[in-house]
């Protein structure tokens, strides 16, 4: 009756902790750092496409939820992209600015 007991502890305990963990998705938002306005399309691992249109000048977009996985980033006008994998728990900002390819960093 004890093993019996400490099972079911043991199990609610592993039920308890698990359901506890954070596994939140990855999130990005893009950062405009060019004088005029910019378009951005991406495409997830999931293969969704998201177009993210006219982001004003020195404006960052709010995060959107991604799935884990490589996502491609393409500004439009510049016609360059970047690619990165994105892993659970982790957001990034993909900067666009005048001159350089798209640039990502992770926040932290």
């Amino acid at each position: 009756m004890k093993k019996i007991l400490i099972g079911v502890l043991g199990l609610l305990f592993f039920v308890l902790i698990n359901g506890c963990s954070r596994n939140a998705d990855p999130q990005f938002r893009i950062s405009n750092e060019q004088s005029n306005k910019v378009s951005v399309k991406i495409q997830t691992a999931a293969d969704s496409k998201i177009a993210i249109n006219e982001i004003e000048a020195g404006q960052t977009t709010s995060y959107q939820t991604a799935v884990v996985g490589n996502i491609t980033a393409t500004a439009v006008a510049q016609n360059e992209s970047i690619s990165f994998p994105a892993a659970k728990n982790t957001n990034y900002t993909i900067t666009i600015s005048t001159g350089k390819p798209p640039l990502v960093h992770i926040d932290l």
